[in-house]
C-alpha cells in the first residue's frame, strides 16, 4: 500500500509513522528503523540498536555527510545504495542496462505488508525497465531481522536482458560509534573457524569465496562491536548471508565514521541475465543486535537456526559411526559388518558407509559417477549390510558425492559435456575429479534418479553428501546460464535437488559435507540435519575449530567424531577421554577401527556412549556459554544448560599440563540464584548464586597432557 491513508500502521513486527516515511521493525529485544523519502527517492537508515518507541523514531535525524562536491550524500546511509548518482561507496545493486550503460536512478513507489512481521519497500528506475522491492521480515517472538531483495525486469517480450552484476541481499548500515572491531572467521581445510577480531581497515573489507561452495578459508558471516565488547557484556552487531554457492561480504568503513555491511551472493565478475519479466530473489540475510556481548549474538542465532532454519530441529542427533578412517577405500561388506557389530555394542545409533562402497572405486581415481556397489567388495549389494544394521538396532547410512565425476567413469564417458568447463580451455582436475553442473536440470534430473534408487532400495535412512573440490573453468553452456553464473546457480541447482529428494524421502535425513568445513552456511543448513565441520579429528585441534563454528552455529548440527590415537592427520596422541569430551560438545560421532580398541577401550567408550546419550538434550537443545576460550589460557571451558535452567553440563579441557597456581573456580552463567545444583557424579550440592558468584570449583584433572573432564549438574528440591 502507498503512504496515504491513517498516520500510524502496526502490523505485529513493523510500525509505520506514514507522515515521516518511518519504518520500525521491532524484534524481542531491540528494534531496526528506516525512512523512505518518495521525494528523494531513497530509502535511508536511522537506528539499529535500543527498542524505540515510533513517535520518538520519526522524529530522529538520518545522518548526513558534509555538504561538499566529493562526498556521496547517502554514502554509509541507504538501506540499498545503488551504482548511480552521487553515491561512491559500496553499491548493493549495479546493473548493465541493454545499452552498455549501468547508473541506476531509483525511486520509491510505496510499502506492502506481506503479513504480519513483514514489510517490502517498493522501487524502480526511474525511466528503466528495473523494479525491486526490498524485504523486511521478523520471525514471530524471534530476535533476528530477516533482509533479501527482488528484483524484476518489467520490459516488454522482445526486450533484451539486463545483467545483474551485483545484486545485494542487503546493505546493513551500523550507528556511530567511536570505533570499531571485526570479528570473522578464517583458515583452510583441516584448519577451519579460526576466530579473528581486529579494526576494520578505512576503507573496504571484503571476505568472499570465488569457488562456487562457501568455502574453508571463510565463511559468510561477520560480527562488529564497538570495540569494547566481551564474551557477555558490551553492544555487537551480526550479520549472515545464506548462500551455498560463491558469497561477498564488504564492510566499509567511511574516514567520516559511517560502517556498513554488504552482503550478496556471488563474486566480482558472477552476473545474472535478468530477461523481460524475469525475477530474480537473492538469498536471505539475517542479523541480529545485542547490548550483551558476543555469548548473546551467539546465543540468538543458535535459537534462530533451530526454530527457523532445520529441517527437524526437535529432534535429537543420533550418535552416529563411520567408517572413512577405519577402512577408507578398502569398505567391503565383511569389514563393514564387523564394525558394525561392535558400534551397536557401544550404543551406536547409526551406522554410515564411507567412501569406497561404488563403481570401480579402489581410490580416488576412479568410481566417481558410477553409483552402483562396488562388485568385487559388495558382491551381493548393499542391502544384506543395510539389512543386518537395522537388525542390530541401528539407521543405515551412506557416503555420497553426487556433485562430482572422475574421469575414468562410465559417467563422465557417456556425458563429458556435464562437467563445469569451457570447451577450448583444458579441465582442470584437483583430487582427480571435476564438478558436475548442477545449474543444469537434465543433470540434477540423474542425481535424483539415481539417489532414489540406492534409497528406495537399500533402505538408506541417511546421506553423509561431500564435496570435494572447488569450481575451476566455470563459464556458460548451451541453453543455460550466462557468464559465470554458475558459481551461484549450482547452488540453487542443489538446494532444489535436496529439497525434492526430501520431499520424497521425509525420513531420510543428510549430513552435509565439503572436505569437512567447506559448504556450512544458513542455506545449506535449511536442507541439512547437521554437518561435518572438519576433517581434522584431532581432539585438540577440534577445540579451535568448534569454538570459531559456534559463533552462530548451534552444537545440534555440529558433527564431530572420536578416532584413534595417534591422530591419523596430526600424529597427535590423546587420551580416549579427551576424544570423546570434546567430541561430545556437539553430535557425537565415532570414527576409529573399533576392531582394534582393546576390552578396556571399548568398556569406556560405552560408559562414555550412555553419557552422552543422558546429557545430549541439554547439548543439542540447550543454552550454550563460552566459560573459557581455547588459547587464552591453560584451560578451556564450555557451558550448556537447559532452557529451563534445570540441568547444566560443563565440559573442562587442559589440552597441555602446565605447573603453576590452580585455576579460579569457573563461573557459571544463567542459573536459578535460588536453587539447588547437585553434582552428578561426586554428589556435591551448590546453590545456584554460589556457581555463578563464586564458581564451580575446577574439577580436579588427570596428570600430563590433554586431561579433561565433565561436569553434570541436576536442580534438586
Amino acid at each position: 500500500m502507498s503512504a496515504q491513508t491513517t498516520a500510524q500502521l502496526h502490523h505485529g513486527a513493523v510500525e509505520i509513522d506514514e507522515p515521516s516515511g518511518t519504518v520500525l521493525l521491532r524484534t524481542a529485544t531491540w528494534c531496526y528503523v528506516l525512512r523512505v523519502d518518495f521525494d528523494e527517492g531513497t530509502v535511508r537508515h536511522v537506528h539499529w540498536g535500543a527498542p524505540l518507541p515510533l513517535a520518538d523514531a520519526a522524529r530522529l535525524p538520518v545522518w548526513a555527510e558534509h555538504d561538499n562536491s566529493f562526498a556521496g550524500r547517502s554514502d554509509g546511509v541507504e538501506e540499498y545504495p545503488v551504482e548511480g548518482g552521487a553515491r561512491f561507496g559500496v553499491p548493493a545493486l549495479e546493473v548493465r542496462f541493454a545499452d552498455g550503460s549501468n547508473p541506476v536512478e531509483p525511486g520509491v513507489e510505496g510499502w506492502r505488508i506481506v503479513r504480519e512481521g513483514h514489510v517490502a519497500i517498493l522501487q524502480r528506475d526511474r525511466s528503466r525497465p528495473l523494479a525491486w522491492e526490498l524485504h523486511y521480515r521478523v520471525q514471530p517472538g524471534g530476535d533476528m531481522l530477516e533482509r533479501w531483495t527482488e528484483l524484476t525486469h518489467t520490459g516488454q517480450a522482445g526486450a533484451q536482458a539486463l545483467l545483474l552484476r551485483r545484486s545485494a541481499a542487503a546493505h546493513w548500515p551500523l550507528p556511530q560509534r567511536a570505533d570499531w572491531r571485526l570479528s570473522s572467521v578464517h583458515g583452510g581445510w583441516s584448519a577451519e573457524n579460526r576466530l579473528e577480531r581486529c579494526p576494520p581497515a578505512v576503507g573496504e573489507t571484503t571476505l568472499t569465496s570465488r569457488r562456487g561452495h562457501t568455502g574453508h578459508h571463510a565463511a559468510p558471516w561477520v560480527m562488529l562491536d564497538a570495540a569494547g565488547a566481551a564474551e557477555e557484556s558490551g553492544e555487537v552487531w551480526a550479520m549472515a548471508l545464506a548462500a551455498g554457492g560463491s558469497w561477498r561480504l564488504t564492510v566499509q568503513r567511511t574516514a567520516a565514521g559511517r560502517v556498513g555491511v554488504v552482503a550478496s551472493e556471488g563474486h566480482e565478475g558472477v552476473e545474472i541475465a535478468l530477461p523481460p519479466g524475469g525475477r530474480h530473489i537473492t538469498p536471505v540475510s539475517v542479523a541480529v543486535y545485542s547490548p550483551d556481548g558476543f555469548g548473546a549474538v551467539s546465543r540468538a542465532f543458535h535459537t534462530y537456526v533451530r526454530r527457523h532454519v532445520l529441517p527437524h530441529p526437535d529432534e535429537l542427533r543420533p550418535i552416529l559411526y563411520n567408517s572413512w578412517e577405519a577402512t577408507s577405500f578398502e569398505a567391503s561388506e565383511e569389514n563393514q559388518l564387523a564394525l558394525a557389530r561392535r558400534a551397536a555394542d557401544l550404543g551406536v545409533e547409526l551406522f554410515v558407509v564411507d567412501d569406497g562402497w561404488f563403481g570401480t572405486r579402489d581410490d580416488d581415481r576412479s568410481g566417481l559417477g558410477d553409483w552402483t556397489p562396488h562388485p568385487r567388495r559388495f558382491p551381493r549389494g548393499l542391502r544384506p549390510l543395510a539389512d543386518e544394521v537395522h537388525r542390530l538396532g541401528m539407521a543405515f547410512g551412506v557416503w555420497v558425492e553426487p556433485e562430482m565425476v572422475n574421469a575414468d567413469s562410465d559417467l563422465y564417458r557417456a556425458h563429458p559435456d556435464w562437467v563445469v568447463h569451457l570447451p577450448d580451455r583444458s579441465a582442470t582436475e584437483l583430487r582427480h575429479q571435476l564438478v558436475l553442473d548442477f545449474s543444469r536440470s537434465e543433470v540434477t534430473d540423474w542425481a535424483y534418479g539415481w539417489l532414489c534408487d540406492l534409497i528406495g532400495d537399500h533402505d538408506v535412512d541417511f546421506l553423509k553428501w561431500d564435496f570435494n573440490r572447488s569450481f575451476t573453468e566455470a563459464g556458460a553452456h548451451a541453453g543455460g546460464p550466462d557468464a559465470r553464473s554458475v558459481y551461484v546457480e549450482h547452488a540453487r541447482g542443489l538446494y532444489r535437488l535436496l529439497d525434492r529428494l526430501r520431499a520424497t524421502f521425509p525420513r531420510l535425513r543428510v549430513e552435509g559435507c565439503a572436505g569437512g568445513g567447506g559448504r556450512i552456511d544458513l542455506g545449506m543448513l535449511g536442507r541439512s540435519d547437521q554437518v561435518w565441520t572438519s576433517d581434522n579429528t584431532d581432539a585438540v585441534d577440534r577445540l579451535t575449530i568448534q569454538h570459531g563454528f559456534g559463533q552462530i552455529h548451534p552444537a545440534a548440527v555440529m558433527s564431530a567424531w572420536v578416532t584413534d590415537s595417534p591422530n591419523p592427520l596430526t600424529g597427535r596422541a590423546v587420551p580416549l577421554a579427551f576424544r570423546f569430551h570434546s567430541a561430545m560438545a556437539g553430535v557425537l560421532g565415532l570414527g576409529g577401527d573399533l576392531t582394534k580398541w582393546s576390552a578396556r577401550e571399548l568398556t569406556e567408550a560405552a560408559r562414555l556412549v550412555a553419557q552422552y546419550k543422558d546429557i545430549r538434550p541439554v547439548v543439542q537443545h540447550g543454552l550454550q556459554y563460552r566459560l573459557l576460550a581455547p588459547g587464552q589460557g591453560a584451560l578451556t571451558a564450555v557451558q550448556y544448560a537447559s532452557a529451563d535452567a534445570d540441568r547444566v553440563v560443563v565440559f573442562v579441557w587442559r589440552p597441555s599440563a602446565s605447573f603453576g597456581p590452580g585455576h579460579p573456580p569457573l563461573r557459571l552463567r544463567a542459573l536459578d540464584v535460588r536453587g539447588r545444583y547437585r553434582d552428578e557424579d561426586t554428589g556435591a550440592v551448590w546453590t545456584g548464586q554460589t556457581l555463578m558468584g563464586y564458581g564451580l570449583p575446577v574439577p580436579r584433572l588427570p596428570a600430563g597432557d590433554c586431561a579433561s573432564a565433565l561436569v553434570r549438574l541436576r536442580r534438586v528440591g
